[in-house]
């Protein structure tokens, strides 16, 4: 067993709708990552504390019970300790790779691949891929489970994803992404007839308050909101399957993004299963319709602007031949 050394912190402030609520059932539904029994587990271990700030004035807290009701207004914080991860292990899995040098890579992504390891996906991973290619030399900062990824694409969209060899240039990557100057373009296919040629979705995203494993467009007003801008640009309309092809330009990159913020438009990606429509589709995606086709960022070492194109996958290239 491995250690991941990163341990993590979460704070999660009561809402209105939760006051009340048992603080287990809360916290479980609040974090992503977490089944109910985890969170017990971490209440139990004393992982879980009520901040002193938000007590209203109470000189002292008890430790939380699982079934402590939780009020509006109180912020919990979550210690969670370092994960025991299966060993990871390099697998000869080939790679599509764009662009390489000594500092990072930008690797094509093939639909189904897992970026790292999680329960359920143990090997057969983009890590475990890059283990094996980069004979280990990834950055550590993110951590066993995460090594060199510095941002990541969901298990069905194709396409390009940077991979940090160096600790430097993971910081220095990462600080390109906090302040929106990477170039990252996304080619897809809506269900839908966009009449305008190019439109701009300002919208915040968060957990959505009805299913939490899935995100939402927020009200501006809510807390939970992270702000979330797209700007899409039509390239070809299929009135006859009333469909459209669509580049996606990310000012921001929050989970899902792209996904929720066409459904929210009434444009779902064809073949997305969690934000699309239940209509049937005479086409087969195995998820959703989007590929990473752009990636620009400026090099970490040589500042010089690399730039890389991913070229259409197959199933994208035939269901563009079908729909013409």
């Amino acid at each position: 067993m491995t250690a991941d050394p990163a341990e993590r912190t979460i704070r999660v402030l009561v809402q209105e709708e939760a006051d009340g609520q048992r603080l287990d059932a809360f916290l479980a539904e609040e974090s992503e990552d977490f089944s109910r029994s985890y969170v017990q587990k971490l209440i139990r271990e004393g992982h879980v504390t009520l901040l002193p700030a938000e007590t209203k004035g109470a000189e002292s807290v008890r430790p939380p019970k699982v079934s402590t009701p939780v009020h509006e207004g109180q912020l919990w914080e979550l210690q969670v300790p370092p994960a025991a991860l299966p060993e990871i292990l390099p697998q000869n899995i080939p790679l599509d790779i764009l662009y390489e040098d000594e500092a990072l890579l930008v690797v094509n992504k093939p639909k189904g691949m897992v970026v790292h390891p999680a329960p359920g996906h143990p090997d057969g991973t983009l890590v475990n891929a890059l283990l094996y290619h980069c004979s280990g030399q990834l950055s550590g900062i993110g951590g066993v489970a995460r090594p060199g990824i510095v941002h990541r694409i969901d298990r069905d969209t194709t396409g390009s994803l940077l991979v940090c060899k160096t600790d430097v240039a993971h910081q220095h990557i990462a600080a390109q992404l906090k302040e929106h100057s990477i170039h990252r373009v996304y080619h897809a296919i809506c269900r839908g007839i966009l009449r305008k040629d190019e439109l701009t979705v300002d919208a915040p995203l968060g957990r959505s308050r009805t299913d939490r494993k899935k995100m939402a467009v927020l009200d501006p007003a809510d807390p939970a909101g992270k702000p979330a801008v797209t700007h899409v640009r039509v390239l070809e309309r299929f009135p006859q399957d009333q469909m459209t092809y669509v580049a996606c330009r990310l000012e921001t990159g929050r989970t899902h993004q792209i996904r929720v913020h066409l459904s929210h438009l009434g444009y779902p990606l064809l073949g997305d299963e969690v934000y699309g429509s239940d209509r049937k589709s005479r086409f087969h995606t195995e998820g959703q319709c989007l590929h990473a086709k752009e990636l620009g960022f400026l090099h970490p070492v040589t500042e010089t602007w690399i730039q890389t194109d991913a070229p259409l996958p197959s199933y994208f290239k035939d269901i563009l031949s079908k729909l013409r």
